[in-house]
């Protein structure tokens, strides 16, 4: 298993590699396609972590967890439920998550696994969908919560968890995971708020490939959040969530006090290229 990820050093050049304990093994070329070792080595601490990837889009699931369903008396649905987050939404690892400007209300933290894409991706089958998975990484979906259902005529999920900062996405992309096996664990400020199984998923990782391929061209770098279970909560001011998933690693990222308004790292790596 590799531990993909992206970085800038300290003169703002990004680069991208493999992360080996506390090191950083550089590589050069397209991580979608033929990457190359570059002959360089670098201590992690020397480097900025950014989100592993930039994806087009983020594909974010909802209702896709039977525990929740269930508390929300929710039919199991047939086919994956989801909206679209855009890539201006990116955050990646120790990036602040921005509150967004005349918006005083609750802001909401979701842990969750993020399937990433590595190949163009459609129409694919289920026994398929694996050749299109590059790995797996962890998600924070946050969610500026008031503003989803403030007009009763129509649920505005785009709006409401689209905004700059909060497709949080990290720390690496690992390309092997026992999904089955593992659990994801958000903590606030230390405090355990969600800890769940991804073996209750409705819909498995494959399944959500196959399925939305049929929806829409995937692309290399696009990222699928699974969806959460039970213990979504708000973000106080100043504290960090952290999202832990075990053989990924551990996202954290903090709402700082009303009034900041610094664009996340991550965003504007992206935009510079």
């Amino acid at each position: 298993m590799k531990r993909w990820i992206r970085f800038k050093r300290d003169n703002a050049q990004i680069g991208f590699g493999t992360l080996e304990q506390d090191q950083v093994v550089e590589y050069c070329g397209d991580l979608w396609s033929t990457p190359t070792p570059s002959g360089a080595t670098l201590p992690l601490a020397q480097v900025s972590l950014l989100s592993p990837c930039v994806p087009s889009k983020v594909v974010a699931l909802w209702n896709n967890f039977r525990e929740l369903s269930t508390k929300l008396g929710k039919a199991a649905p047939v086919h994956p439920l989801f909206l679209l987050k855009p890539s201006t939404s990116l955050a990646g690892p120790d990036d602040l998550i921005i509150r967004p400007k005349d918006y005083a209300g609750k802001i909401a933290f979701e842990g969750e696994l993020g399937i990433v894409i590595g190949k163009t991706c459609r129409n694919v089958s289920v026994d398929a969908a694996d050749d299109y998975i590059f790995g797996y990484t962890c998600v924070n979906d946050v969610t500026a919560a008031e503003l989803l259902n403030e007009d009763i005529n129509f649920p505005q999920w785009c709006r409401s968890k689209g905004f700059d900062s909060f497709s949080c996405i990290g720390p690496v992309i690992a390309t092997a995971l026992d999904w089955q096996q593992a659990r994801v664990i958000t903590r606030m400020d230390g405090v355990e708020r969600q800890n769940y199984p991804l073996s209750d998923m409705i819909f498995s990782p494959q399944q959500q490939v196959s399925l939305i391929s049929h929806d829409m061209t995937l692309l290399p770098g696009d990222v699928i959040a699974c969806g959460t279970s039970v213990g979504i909560g708000s973000i106080k001011e100043g504290a960090t969530v952290e999202v832990f998933i075990e053989g990924i690693g551990a996202l954290s990222n903090t709402l700082p006090s009303r009034g900041a308004s610094s664009v996340p790292r991550s965003a504007s790596a992206a935009l510079a290229g």
